[in-house]
């Protein structure tokens, strides 16, 4: 159940990368730097996360994600594929995807909890806290992004 858990937030992973980094190469407008370098420290920041997830999985005796294709079905992240997204739409879009990250490492968290998985629930703990430090710079992000859209 652990490594179910662990490979559906791993696939999420992918999943979110991949829609942050596309955001990061399309971002434009008047904070176009900004969020550029944003976007990228928080790609970065996910896909730190992937070898750590999977290499839980294989810790717990469990086969890992092979495949995009099994990316593509694991995932609870949507894609993102609009030809234009503008800034603010974006940043509001990663952040609600990062809150459902969060959201979802703490069920896996409570399901290690259950079996007394201490070595998973503590690396979701660390990537819980990271996820809500992105999901605050979104926050922020939008918040600018929507004033001065006024």
């Amino acid at each position: 159940k652990i490594s179910t858990s662990l490979n559906v937030l791993l696939a999420d992973a992918f999943a979110l990368y991949m829609k942050t980094k596309n955001f990061h190469w399309h971002v434009s407008g008047r904070h176009f730097r900004a969020y550029h370098v944003m976007l990228d420290e928080q790609s970065e920041a996910i896909f730190a996360t992937t070898d750590q997830l999977a290499e839980r999985v294989r810790k717990l005796g469990g086969t890992t994600l092979r495949s995009i294709g099994q990316v593509a079905k694991l995932q609870t992240i949507r894609d993102n594929n609009e030809d234009y997204v503008p800034p603010r739409e974006m940043l509001r879009e990663l952040m609600e995807d990062n809150k459902l990250m969060a959201a979802a490492m703490r069920n896996a968290h409570k399901l290690a909890d259950d079996h007394e998985d201490s070595g998973t629930a503590g690396l979701l703990e660390a990537f819980i806290d990271e996820t809500e430090r992105r999901t605050w710079f979104l926050f922020e992000a939008s918040r600018q992004e929507g004033a001065n859209a006024a």
